[in-house]
């Protein structure tokens, strides 16, 4: 397809959303999105309330095209926040403050607008929100998306904290992931500052969005969105014998799980572990990699474990954890939740802080490959990748 016929396609696709059903749904209020917003918008903004007596946070992230690698420039973002006791309080005094309507409604005046810059990146210094009076629902920050393009603005998942404890599993399996994960977890920068990343992945689980992503055979979790617990057998590697969970023990800086099920290539795997093992050893205690073994084919736990074992030996393993679940359908184990794909001959998914940073089908160890998985790894180390 030629680039003038893409656009042409493109443009069709759109205009045929906009006269058909809303992209993203119903969406009560969405006109709030634009009251009062100023003419010149930056990457930066920082909020009224910035002031208010409260944790100061930065709310930062890149904003991607729906391969979730490239980055999206120029996107509008509104957001809105209760101040630290909760409440959407109006102060006509302050600039941004919303009146409310004729029913009450109002956003408050802790609301503004960010617009992403060539990099995607967008900052919003603000204070963290406090929780509703009523103390049922994680404290959050609301985002609203307007695309540098025909489509309309769509509400995405609320920014939530990933230390809340009304951010139980329960509320953590009900997000809609609009766009990715709304979860963030709080690094501190610089005297009291904590920092939190929330990627966006334009269209991701958005309804009646118009650009599809064509990606083919598809396995696991998209990019954006988070890496679930789950529970297998450690057969090789520094918790061998337990079933210690990669992502609870391990989730802080990147992370790689290398899945193979009913369809295993052990020429294949050996040359993908032996480049996996010199990896972890090269980024040490920043990567942790892990082998995920779910051939639900004349399954026996003692065979499987005896069968690792012997893998990690022969390939003199020392960083590289050796893992096992009956299927990738088993519930006890929680492995059912990564969606993995029972039958493709592999599924790698790269994370950090615990959300899936690059996801890879079918992929074969090639030299190229190689360097694809390190580059993108590269790419996603930050000025706040080393903070605690």
């Amino acid at each position: 397809m030629g680039t003038r016929t893409f656009f042409l396609f493109l443009a069709t696709s759109i205009l045929l959303s906009c006269k058909g059903q809303r992209v993203g749904g119903n969406f009560e209020n969405s006109e709030f999105t634009f009251n009062g917003i100023t003419k010149a918008i930056s990457a930066v903004d920082t909020s009224s309330g910035w002031t208010q007596n409260g944790q100061k946070i930065l709310l930062t992230g890149i904003a991607y095209h729906q391969d979730g690698i490239t980055p999206a420039p120029n996107v509008l973002i509104y957001y809105y926040q209760t101040n630290i006791e909760g409440r959407y309080v109006h102060k006509p005094m302050e600039k941004r403050s919303m009146p409310p309507n004729e029913k009450g409604q109002t956003h408050g005046y802790i609301r503004g607008w960010v617009k992403t810059d060539s990099s995607g990146r967008y900052f919003i210094y603000t204070v963290r929100p406090g929780k509703y009076p009523t103390r049922d629902f994680p404290a959050h920050i609301h985002m609203t998306i307007k695309e540098p393009n025909e489509i309309n603005e769509y509400y995405i998942d609320d920014v939530v904290f990933d230390d809340d404890k009304l951010l139980t599993t329960a509320y953590r399996k009900k997000m809609e992931n609009r766009t990715g994960s709304g979860v963030v977890t709080m690094v501190k920068q610089k005297d009291s500052l904590l920092v939190g990343e929330r990627n966006i992945i334009l269209g991701l689980n958005i309804p009646n969005y118009p650009i599809k992503n064509t990606i083919g055979i598809n396995s696991g979790k998209n990019i954006g969105e988070d890496v679930f617990s789950f529970t297998p057998f450690h057969a090789w590697g520094p918790d061998k014998g337990s079933k210690a969970c990669p992502i609870c023990k391990y989730g802080w800086y990147h992370g790689i799980l290398y899945f193979v099920g009913n369809n295993p290539n052990w020429k294949d795997i050996k040359e993908w572990l032996t480049f996996l093992e010199s990896e972890s050893k090269k980024r040490e205690k920043y990567l942790k990699v892990y082998f995920v073994y779910g051939n639900e084919s004349n399954y026996s736990k003692v065979n499987r474990e005896k069968e690792l074992e012997n893998l990690g030996i022969e390939l003199k393993l020392e960083k590289t954890a050796l893992t096992f679940v009956p299927s990738f359908s088993d519930t006890d184990s929680d492995i059912r939740d990564s969606k993995i794909n029972q039958q493709v001959d592999n599924t790698i998914i790269l994370f950090k802080r615990s959300k899936i940073i690059g996801k890879f089908v079918n992929l074969k160890p090639t030299q190229d490959n190689f360097k694809l998985l390190s580059n993108r790894l590269d790419e996603t180390i930050n000025e706040y990748f080393y903070l605690h």
